[in-house]
Protein backbone atom coordinates (compact mmCIF):
# COMPACT_ATOMS: atom_id res chain seq x y z
CA UNK A 1 0.00 0.00 0.00
CA UNK A 2 1.20 3.47 -0.89
CA UNK A 3 0.02 5.03 2.37
CA UNK A 4 -0.05 3.75 5.92
CA UNK A 5 -3.19 1.73 6.65
CA UNK A 6 -5.37 3.14 9.42
CA UNK A 7 -6.39 0.50 11.96
CA UNK A 8 -9.23 1.19 14.41
CA UNK A 9 -8.98 -0.64 17.74
CA UNK A 10 -12.26 -0.95 19.65
CA UNK A 11 -11.36 -2.51 23.01
CA UNK A 12 -12.62 -1.58 26.49
CA UNK A 13 -9.51 -2.98 28.22
CA UNK A 14 -7.38 0.16 28.04
CA UNK A 15 -4.01 -1.46 28.78
CA UNK A 16 -4.55 -4.16 26.16
CA UNK A 17 -5.77 -1.65 23.57
CA UNK A 18 -2.72 0.54 24.14
CA UNK A 19 -0.30 -2.40 23.84
CA UNK A 20 -1.95 -3.57 20.60
CA UNK A 21 -1.81 -0.02 19.28
CA UNK A 22 1.90 0.29 20.01
CA UNK A 23 2.59 -3.01 18.26
CA UNK A 24 0.67 -1.94 15.16
CA UNK A 25 2.42 1.43 15.01
CA UNK A 26 5.79 -0.30 15.30
CA UNK A 27 4.77 -2.34 12.27
CA UNK A 28 4.42 0.90 10.26
CA UNK A 29 0.66 1.39 10.43
CA UNK A 30 -1.51 4.16 11.86
CA UNK A 31 -3.78 3.53 14.84
CA UNK A 32 -6.93 5.08 16.28
CA UNK A 33 -8.05 3.59 19.63
CA UNK A 34 -11.59 3.69 21.02
CA UNK A 35 -12.40 2.32 24.46
CA UNK A 36 -16.15 2.77 23.97
CA UNK A 37 -18.12 1.34 21.02
CA UNK A 38 -20.32 4.44 20.74
CA UNK A 39 -17.27 6.62 20.10
CA UNK A 40 -16.02 4.25 17.40
CA UNK A 41 -19.43 4.28 15.73
CA UNK A 42 -19.50 8.06 15.76
CA UNK A 43 -16.07 8.17 14.11
CA UNK A 44 -17.01 5.63 11.43
CA UNK A 45 -20.04 7.66 10.44
CA UNK A 46 -17.74 10.40 9.17
CA UNK A 47 -14.25 8.97 8.99
CA UNK A 48 -12.39 6.28 7.10
CA UNK A 49 -10.44 3.24 8.28
CA UNK A 50 -8.81 0.32 6.50
CA UNK A 51 -9.56 -2.22 9.23
CA UNK A 52 -11.32 -2.56 12.59
CA UNK A 53 -10.00 -4.73 15.44
CA UNK A 54 -13.19 -5.29 17.41
CA UNK A 55 -13.44 -6.80 20.88
CA UNK A 56 -16.45 -9.08 21.23
CA UNK A 57 -17.04 -8.77 24.97
CA UNK A 58 -17.66 -5.15 25.91
CA UNK A 59 -20.17 -4.11 28.59
CA UNK A 60 -21.70 -1.09 26.85
CA UNK A 61 -22.29 -2.84 23.52
CA UNK A 62 -20.97 -6.21 22.38
CA UNK A 63 -18.72 -6.43 19.37
CA UNK A 64 -21.45 -8.34 17.54
CA UNK A 65 -23.96 -5.57 18.26
CA UNK A 66 -21.53 -2.91 17.07
CA UNK A 67 -20.78 -4.94 13.96
CA UNK A 68 -24.49 -5.20 13.17
CA UNK A 69 -24.94 -1.45 13.60
CA UNK A 70 -21.90 -0.68 11.44
CA UNK A 71 -23.21 -2.84 8.60
CA UNK A 72 -26.77 -1.48 9.02
CA UNK A 73 -25.37 1.97 8.33
CA UNK A 74 -23.69 0.78 5.16
CA UNK A 75 -20.11 0.84 6.51
CA UNK A 76 -18.17 -2.01 4.92
CA UNK A 77 -14.81 -1.64 6.68
CA UNK A 78 -13.17 -5.07 7.22
CA UNK A 79 -13.40 -6.41 10.79
CA UNK A 80 -11.23 -8.78 12.83
CA UNK A 81 -12.93 -9.88 16.04
CA UNK A 82 -10.87 -10.11 19.25
CA UNK A 83 -12.16 -12.30 22.05
CA UNK A 84 -11.22 -14.46 24.99
CA UNK A 85 -13.94 -16.93 24.00
CA UNK A 86 -12.74 -19.78 21.81
CA UNK A 87 -16.28 -21.12 21.46
CA UNK A 88 -16.88 -22.41 17.92
CA UNK A 89 -20.45 -21.04 17.85
CA UNK A 90 -19.24 -17.52 18.58
CA UNK A 91 -16.56 -17.83 15.93
CA UNK A 92 -19.08 -18.92 13.31
CA UNK A 93 -21.47 -16.13 14.33
CA UNK A 94 -18.80 -13.48 13.89
CA UNK A 95 -17.84 -14.72 10.45
CA UNK A 96 -21.46 -15.12 9.32
CA UNK A 97 -22.14 -11.51 10.33
CA UNK A 98 -19.52 -10.40 7.83
CA UNK A 99 -16.39 -10.44 9.98
CA UNK A 100 -13.19 -11.08 8.05
CA UNK A 101 -11.27 -12.96 10.75
CA UNK A 102 -11.38 -13.98 14.39
CA UNK A 103 -8.47 -14.10 16.83
CA UNK A 104 -8.58 -15.51 20.35
CA UNK A 105 -6.84 -13.91 23.32
CA UNK A 106 -4.09 -14.27 24.31
CA UNK A 107 -2.38 -13.94 20.96
CA UNK A 108 1.18 -13.18 19.93
CA UNK A 109 2.21 -10.00 18.16
CA UNK A 110 3.37 -12.06 15.19
CA UNK A 111 -0.01 -13.75 14.85
CA UNK A 112 -1.88 -10.45 15.12
CA UNK A 113 0.28 -8.75 12.49
CA UNK A 114 -0.02 -11.71 10.13
CA UNK A 115 -3.82 -11.67 10.37
CA UNK A 116 -4.01 -7.90 9.94
CA UNK A 117 -1.82 -8.00 6.83
CA UNK A 118 -3.79 -10.92 5.38
CA UNK A 119 -7.11 -9.09 5.74
CA UNK A 120 -5.64 -5.87 4.32
CA UNK A 121 -4.30 -7.78 1.31
CA UNK A 122 -7.69 -9.40 0.70
CA UNK A 123 -9.43 -6.06 1.02
CA UNK A 124 -7.02 -4.40 -1.39
CA UNK A 125 -7.33 -7.25 -3.86
CA UNK A 126 -11.11 -7.01 -3.65
CA UNK A 127 -10.88 -3.32 -4.47
CA UNK A 128 -11.94 -2.25 -1.02
CA UNK A 129 -11.07 1.39 -1.50
CA UNK A 130 -14.70 2.32 -1.03
CA UNK A 131 -15.46 5.25 1.24
CA UNK A 132 -19.20 4.84 0.66
CA UNK A 133 -21.16 2.62 -1.71
CA UNK A 134 -20.61 5.09 -4.55
CA UNK A 135 -17.18 6.57 -3.79
CA UNK A 136 -13.70 5.08 -4.04
CA UNK A 137 -10.48 6.57 -2.71
CA UNK A 138 -9.09 5.92 -6.19
CA UNK A 139 -11.57 8.34 -7.77
CA UNK A 140 -10.04 11.35 -9.50
CA UNK A 141 -10.58 14.88 -8.10
CA UNK A 142 -13.56 16.72 -9.59
CA UNK A 143 -15.25 20.12 -9.54
CA UNK A 144 -18.34 20.80 -7.46
CA UNK A 145 -19.99 24.20 -6.96
CA UNK A 146 -16.74 25.99 -7.74
CA UNK A 147 -14.59 23.88 -5.41
CA UNK A 148 -12.29 20.91 -6.06
CA UNK A 149 -13.20 17.66 -4.31
CA UNK A 150 -10.37 15.16 -3.73
CA UNK A 151 -11.75 11.72 -2.71
CA UNK A 152 -8.28 10.25 -2.06
CA UNK A 153 -7.52 12.92 0.54
CA UNK A 154 -11.16 13.19 1.64
CA UNK A 155 -11.01 16.95 1.39
CA UNK A 156 -12.48 19.85 -0.54
CA UNK A 157 -10.34 22.75 -1.77
CA UNK A 158 -12.05 26.10 -2.25
CA UNK A 159 -11.20 28.87 -4.75
CA UNK A 160 -9.39 30.75 -1.98
CA UNK A 161 -6.97 27.82 -1.68
CA UNK A 162 -8.34 26.81 1.72
CA UNK A 163 -8.79 23.06 2.18
CA UNK A 164 -11.17 21.34 4.60
CA UNK A 165 -11.64 17.68 5.44
CA UNK A 166 -14.97 16.22 4.46
CA UNK A 167 -16.88 13.33 6.05
CA UNK A 168 -17.45 10.08 4.21
CA UNK A 169 -21.22 10.52 3.83
CA UNK A 170 -20.91 14.16 2.76
CA UNK A 171 -18.37 13.03 0.17
CA UNK A 172 -20.71 10.29 -1.03
CA UNK A 173 -23.60 12.76 -1.42
CA UNK A 174 -21.45 15.27 -3.31
CA UNK A 175 -20.19 12.55 -5.67
CA UNK A 176 -23.73 11.31 -6.28
CA UNK A 177 -24.96 14.82 -7.08
CA UNK A 178 -21.99 15.70 -9.27
CA UNK A 179 -22.30 12.44 -11.20
CA UNK A 180 -25.97 13.16 -11.89
CA UNK A 181 -25.74 16.89 -12.62
CA UNK A 182 -29.03 18.35 -13.82
CA UNK A 183 -31.04 15.37 -12.57
CA UNK A 184 -33.41 15.46 -9.59
CA UNK A 185 -32.45 12.69 -7.16
CA UNK A 186 -35.05 11.60 -4.64
CA UNK A 187 -34.05 11.24 -1.01
CA UNK A 188 -34.48 7.47 -1.23
CA UNK A 189 -32.30 7.26 -4.33
CA UNK A 190 -29.54 9.27 -2.66
CA UNK A 191 -29.67 7.07 0.42
CA UNK A 192 -29.41 3.92 -1.70
CA UNK A 193 -26.49 5.36 -3.68
CA UNK A 194 -24.47 6.46 -0.64
CA UNK A 195 -25.44 4.07 2.17
CA UNK A 196 -26.51 1.04 0.13
CA UNK A 197 -29.88 -0.36 -0.83
CA UNK A 198 -30.34 -2.25 2.46
CA UNK A 199 -29.35 0.61 4.76
CA UNK A 200 -31.93 1.73 7.31
CA UNK A 201 -31.42 5.48 7.01
CA UNK A 202 -34.15 8.07 7.44
CA UNK A 203 -34.67 11.05 5.13
CA UNK A 204 -34.17 13.35 8.10
CA UNK A 205 -30.63 12.01 8.53
CA UNK A 206 -29.90 12.67 4.86
CA UNK A 207 -31.24 16.22 5.19
CA UNK A 208 -28.84 16.87 8.06
CA UNK A 209 -25.88 15.90 5.86
CA UNK A 210 -27.20 18.19 3.12
CA UNK A 211 -27.32 21.07 5.62
CA UNK A 212 -23.66 20.41 6.51
CA UNK A 213 -22.63 20.44 2.85
CA UNK A 214 -24.47 23.68 2.21
CA UNK A 215 -22.93 25.24 5.29
CA UNK A 216 -19.48 24.21 4.07
CA UNK A 217 -20.12 25.78 0.67
CA UNK A 218 -21.68 28.95 2.06
CA UNK A 219 -18.95 29.84 4.52
CA UNK A 220 -16.34 29.39 1.82
CA UNK A 221 -18.06 31.54 -0.80
CA UNK A 222 -19.07 28.76 -3.19
CA UNK A 223 -22.05 28.55 -5.55
CA UNK A 224 -24.84 27.70 -3.14
CA UNK A 225 -27.65 28.08 -5.73
CA UNK A 226 -26.42 25.21 -7.89
CA UNK A 227 -27.27 22.67 -5.14
CA UNK A 228 -30.99 22.98 -4.55
CA UNK A 229 -33.90 21.33 -2.82
CA UNK A 230 -36.81 20.10 -4.92
CA UNK A 231 -39.48 20.18 -2.24
CA UNK A 232 -41.36 16.96 -1.72
CA UNK A 233 -38.94 15.03 -3.93
CA UNK A 234 -35.24 15.42 -3.18
CA UNK A 235 -32.27 17.41 -4.45
CA UNK A 236 -30.64 18.57 -7.66
CA UNK A 237 -27.14 19.77 -8.50
CA UNK A 238 -27.41 22.03 -11.53
CA UNK A 239 -24.17 23.92 -12.22
CA UNK A 240 -25.85 25.61 -15.22
CA UNK A 241 -28.59 27.15 -13.08
CA UNK A 242 -28.44 30.94 -13.15
CA UNK A 243 -31.80 32.12 -11.85
CA UNK A 244 -33.45 32.50 -8.46
CA UNK A 245 -36.66 30.70 -9.39
CA UNK A 246 -35.77 27.44 -7.67
CA UNK A 247 -37.13 26.32 -4.37
CA UNK A 248 -34.96 27.71 -1.55
CA UNK A 249 -32.49 25.37 0.14
CA UNK A 250 -33.23 23.85 3.51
Amino acid sequence: MSSKPLILIVEDEKDLADVIGQQIEMAGMTVQVFYRPAHALRYLEHGFANLILLDVNMPEMTGFELMAEIRRRGIETPVIFLTGNDNEISKVKGLEMGGDDYITKPFSNAELMARIRAVLRRAETAGDLQVTKNVSLAQEPFQFAGATVNPERMEIVFPSGKAESIGRKELGIICAMQGNAGVVLSRRTLIHMVWGIHADVRSRSLDQYIVRIRGLLTRNGCDFDSFRTVHGVGYIYDPEHKGDDAAPGK
